[in-house]
């Protein structure tokens, strides 16, 4: 934290090349390769001027200048617009390090934005999250999350968990006095089963919150030849599935994906599922059974007069039923296309930027945690257990649920675990 960092914020090969500095000698160091001294300068302000080296000049740029604490760091930074050639960005570094700088690590600058308390940790890996989105609905729950949505539920529930600790520790204050109750039992238990369900349905929006990360899974599903594969290629756009009249053709589930109203779906080619001797096509079909178990939603195929194949399925999952080689759909010449993309559309799970919905594993783990703590505390109060034992499972539930904002003291390596997979100069 005492080192000035420095690094390339943005892609090689644009127009512009972003060069970011923070640290405590962010304004002295940039002012000796800069051709204006900017050690006064006031802060939001930008400025424009010659990166050189000695009285070589590398680039014209500006600069954008922000002053600790208004910054994303909560340091005094700058970031340096240059053009976007790898040798100008490259020579730009070399004489930042040369004069003081130190390169900085994967998501040093996010990791100093939440050591400086700009953000919590859950805020922080939003970031990441949000730069990796590459759908409408995966940008909204990042947006929700940076903006801090989660953390303010997370720190509702955490007042009403330690109101209840602090009460409980109280009792043992006076443990002389055993008739006193600082935390009515029946209030207590209405309030930790309140406090557990909204517990639960937050650790219950990561099947969602997965899902829409990865792409939502879509298993075509149906006997052979009734134009699964046929399906599957009008949906995509390309031959990615071969297509043929011989019966068993798919032996195993093919995947791709695409986008549909800012939602990606992923899409399960299976093998059509029919009675055979054929081992290798039995071992398919199998795949198909398990995959349709595994998806959110199912494309389930036939054609007029053959039945429908009978699966499994849950309460979880959406079935669209799809007659193909009718007047309504032929999946060969793109009749029903649309109306069926609209079907999955309105299948799929709804999201707004003020949604809290749970994708990172870790968040989920100690929600899960959180639940198991809490459920202690339920089952100890109908036991009718000693005031020190709820409250020791209290505690315990709290610490798990300040894990996910880093509201206790974060171990090194758990930081470090978080931002390896930032990327360099975020």
């Amino acid at each position: 934290m005492n080192e000035t960092i420095c690094a390339l914020a943005t892609a090689t090969g644009g127009a512009i090349g972003i060069i970011r500095i923070s640290g405590p000698k962010t304004l002295e160091i940039l002012s000796r390769v800069f051709s204006k001294d900017i050690r006064h300068a006031q802060p939001n302000t930008i400025h424009y001027g010659h990166i050189k080296d000695d009285s070589e000049i590398i680039d014209e740029v500006l600069v954008s200048i922000f002053r600790a604490p208004h910054s994303y760091t909560g340091e005094d930074s700058t970031e340096i617009s240059c053009h976007g050639s790898s040798y100008i960005l490259n020579r730009v570094l070399a004489l930042l390090i040369e004069n003081g700088c130190r390169q900085a690590g994967p998501g040093e600058f996010t990791q100093r934005a939440y050591l400086n308390g700009k953000m919590d940790l859950s805020q922080a890996e939003a970031v990441a999250d949000l730069i990796a989105s590459n759908n409408k609905a995966t940008h909204q729950i990042a947006m929700s999350q940076l903006r801090g949505h989660f953390s303010s539920k997370l720190a509702q529930l955490r007042e009403q968990l330690l109101k209840l600790t602090s009460l409980l520790e109280l009792e043992l204050d006076f443990s002389d006095h055993e008739d006193l109750e600082f935390a009515d039992r029946n209030e207590l238990k209405e309030l930790t089963n309140t406090i557990d369900n909204h517990i639960t349905h937050l650790a219950s929006t990561f099947q969602t919150g997965n899902a829409l990360k990865n792409g939502i899974p879509v298993a075509i599903v149906g006997a052979p030849n009734v134009g699964k594969s046929t399906l599957l290629n009008a949906l995509l756009g390309e031959e990615r599935a071969i297509v043929s009249d011989i019966q068993g053709t798919t032996r195993d589930a093919i995947e791709d994906t695409i986008q549909l109203g800012g939602i990606t779906f992923r899409f399960i080619d299976t093998a059509g599922i029919r009675h055979t001797d054929d081992k290798i096509e039995n071992l398919g079909i199998q795949r198909s059974k398990a995959a349709a178990q595994r998806a959110r939603i199912i494309l389930l195929m036939t054609l007029p007069g053959v039945p429908y194949p009978e699966i499994e399925t849950n309460d979880d999952q959406t079935v669209i039923r799809i007659e193909n080689k009718t007047e309504a759909f032929q999946a060969k010449f793109g009749i029903g296309l649309d109306t069926l993309k609209q079907q999955l559309i309105d299948a799929a799970p709804k999201t707004s930027d003020t949604d809290i919905i749970v994708t990172n594993a870790r968040h989920y783990d100690a929600l899960v945690r959180a639940h198991q703590h809490i459920q202690r505390v339920i089952d100890g109060l109908e036991m009718q257990l000693s005031g020190d034992l709820l409250s020791e499972d209290l505690r315990q539930a709290l610490d798990t649920l300040s894990e996910i904002t880093g509201g206790q003291i974060t171990p090194n390596e758990v930081l470090g675990n978080i931002f390896k997979n930032f990327c360099v100069g975020k």
